[in-house]
């Protein structure tokens, strides 16, 4: 895993100090990174100020801590249904309406 040389804060700094008139080639040599990187970092940092990167970025560890969620329930599911499909055999249309008002009525499901 890389490590992280740069603080939201500092970036944001170096991002200003673009904006001020000095040049990315000046910038990229005084921090020690490449061009491409003071570009990624506009492209993904730029107008924002240091509150609106922390809100970000907890938006993207909530957002993470979602999808593992729904990856986790989407699994459950899928195996409460294969178990169903395996002790009743194939599903019509009004075996799936049982399925889904036991699931329901035993709290597997959340519909």
């Amino acid at each position: 895993m890389k490590k992280v040389r740069f603080t939201e804060t500092q970036i944001i700094s170096i991002l200003k100090q673009q904006e001020a008139g000095i040049s990315v080639k000046d910038l990229a040599r005084e921090h020690g990174i490449s061009e491409a990187t003071f570009y990624n970092w506009k492209a993904k940092y730029g107008g924002m100020k240091a509150n609106e990167i922390k809100r970000m970025k907890d938006l993207e560890e909530e957002n993470a801590r979602l999808k593992r969620i729904v990856a986790n329930l989407t699994l459950e599911i899928d195996a409460v249904k294969n178990v169903l499909e395996k002790k009743y055999g194939g599903l019509t249309t009004n075996k799936r309406t049982w399925i889904l008002r036991v699931m329901k009525t035993h709290a597997c499901l959340n519909i």
